[in-house]
């Protein structure tokens, strides 16, 4: 959410933004929040006005009083009484144009760098740079559930019918995989500085409000009927939720955290062939971090978030690239993102496997996330997060990239002290009997 301060003084500049990320029936909104807030402080004017002068009213009545100039002090009271019921209406206006303005300043998206490229969807995103030589062997590379069928490693079936489409059952070594990368991206992230942080897996309206927008909040996340609870779509929204109200000692920062979680998502919209199987689902565990810095710093972490990933990926020999997220592509609080995709050789192509985002001042305005500093006064933080892994689907680069021509899965050497020592894992079928169990 952007300061009123900042549409009031650059409403062209908003108007422009909005433009650049194709969102032009969002741009009456400025003159519509600039409007509002003209009369807010009007009405916050009189009512100021309204209070000194009942305040002087009040110490008036008691000199007259004391005076034996009861009439007097009985009109003054009269008119206090008066200016009270007035003061009443206006703080009422007051409460009703804030809620206002706020429900429509949310709307605004966040002022994006000047280094986002320009373009109105995801088709349009820029590949930066490329990690490691993509390879494509000469055997077939079979669907990454059927290579998970060939060791008996899952059951979407038996899941459907526990709990409906878009759920699993890992079982066996591809289980055993999944909670190693979980163990090894812990570590990882550890050794990276962070500190490892298992956060509530439940939020509050007033966090999601404050870390999303509205049409992410109504696309991706499941409510607690009854109560005043969300689950979780991602670890970050607990983990800067965290510091919701709060004012930080500029010493403690910056505030580096990775967490673990289970995730939720309803996943709205169709999928496509390629988003079967364990791609896109309504349940899924990560391994996330977040920062909370200086605004100075934020473009600084942004680029060391990002690397982390790479770097994560590479060290499990998956080739992967940085694509820089264009204007139409960045949800509204963002100020600059990318996508950090893995190659897939079944495919021939790369795909998303985690995000990084810098939020500027967005979430810490909404969630009143301060900074308390003795040279420039107090101030609002800004957050950035990233995904550092994010399994099942992360399994698919994995399984497609370490897989050898008899059906094999090799277990790369960082991973291997998390998988009991085990350099390859050995199928328990091959892959055309599993193709034939996964259709059964």
């Amino acid at each position: 959410m952007l300061d009123i301060r900042f549409v009031r003084e650059n409403p062209d500049a908003v108007k422009e933004n909005i433009k650049k990320k194709f969102q032009d029936e969002k741009l009456p909104l400025v003159d519509e929040c600039i409007a509002i807030d003209a009369e807010l402080r009007k009405v916050q004017t009189e009512a100021d006005d309204l209070r000194a002068k009942r305040n002087k009213i009040s110490k008036e009545i008691g000199a007259l009083m004391a005076k034996g100039m009861k009439e007097e002090a009985e009109a003054a009271k009269a008119e206090v009484v008066k200016d009270g019921d007035l003061l009443d209406q206006l703080s009422a206006r007051q409460n009703e144009l804030s809620e206002q303005l706020t429900q429509k300043m949310m709307v605004i998206p966040q002022m994006i760098d000047p280094s986002v490229p320009i373009g109105k969807d995801d088709s349009e995103n820029v590949e930066v740079q490329r990690f490691g030589e993509p390879v494509c062997p000469e055997f077939e590379v079979p669907y990454h559930t059927d290579i998970m069928e060939s060791f008996d490693g899952i059951d979407m079936d038996a899941a459907g019918r526990v709990a409906g489409n878009g759920f699993y059952y890992l079982m066996g070594d591809i289980a055993r995989l999944h909670e190693a990368v979980i163990a090894y991206a812990r570590d990882f992230m550890i050794g990276r500085g962070f500190t490892y942080c298992i956060p509530p897996f439940m939020i509050r309206s007033k966090v999601v409000t404050g870390v999303m927008s509205f049409a992410e909040m109504d696309a991706m996340m499941y409510k607690i009927e009854g109560e005043d609870l969300y689950l979780i779509g991602t670890s970050e929204h607990s983990m800067i939720g965290k510091f919701i109200d709060q004012t930080i000692e500029e010493e403690k920062l910056p505030i580096t955290m990775t967490s673990y979680s289970p995730c939720f998502r309803k996943e709205k919209g169709a999928h496509g062939i390629e988003e079967r199987g364990v791609y896109r689902i309504h349940q899924f565990e990560k391994q996330e971090m977040i920062v909370v810095c200086e605004p100075e710093e934020s473009m600084k972490w942004y680029d060391v978030l990002w690397k982390n990933t790479v770097d994560f990926f590479r060290t499990l020999d998956i080739p992967v690239r940085q694509l820089e997220c264009c204007s139409g592509d960045l949800a509204d609080l963002k100020v600059k993102s990318c996508d950090v995709e893995a190659w897939s050789p079944r495919q021939k192509k790369y795909f998303e496997v985690g995000s990084c985002s810098n939020l500027g001042d967005a979430q810490a305005r909404r969630l009143k996330i301060r900074i308390k500093s003795k040279e420039k006064g107090n101030h609002l933080a800004h957050t950035l997060n990233n995904t550092c892994v994010a399994p099942p689907r992360m399994l698919i680069a994995f399984l497609e990239n370490n897989l050898q021509a008899d059906g094999s899965v090799r277990i790369p050497a960082a991973l291997r002290p998390y998988m009991g020592g085990q350099e390859v894992l050995v199928p328990k079928y091959n892959s055309i009997e599993a193709a034939a169990k996964s259709q059964k």
